[in-house]
């Protein structure tokens, strides 16, 4: 249940545009978050900005941390319908995994709660 495959990865600068272009914005600090429901099946999109962390050994280890928060509570979105997200790193300092865990929960949990009414 915990795992996290190639094809729940957001991919394609089609998707990735229209997501952007008309999704739904909202900020769980440090994270700005936009969602949009989908046909499919819910995929992501993890970005660490390079204006803010200039080598990529620090942006890959928060897109790791910001992956691996979503893979263990990715069951919340479960009863929704379907969603492509775009995770993005706002913060100019790296965060903890337990503050990004629980940025990660207010926004899984916010979404879900959108989608259902």
């Amino acid at each position: 249940m915990h795992t996290f495959p190639k094809s729940e990865k957001l991919c394609g600068q089609v998707s990735i545009d229209h997501l952007y272009r008309h999704g739904k914005r909202f900020v769980a600090w440090p994270l700005r978050v936009t969602y949009i429901s989908c046909k499919d099946r819910n995929q992501i999109l993890v970005w660490a900005p390079k204006s803010l962390f200039k080598r990529a050994v620090h942006r890959n280890h928060l897109r790791r941390l910001i992956r691996e928060a979503y893979r263990l509570q990715k069951d919340i979105l479960n009863d929704a319908e379907h969603v492509q997200i775009a995770f993005n790193y706002i913060d100019k300092e790296q965060q903890s995994f337990s503050v990004i865990t629980k940025a990660m929960h207010k926004s899984l949990q916010r979404i879900a709660l959108d989608l259902s009414t």
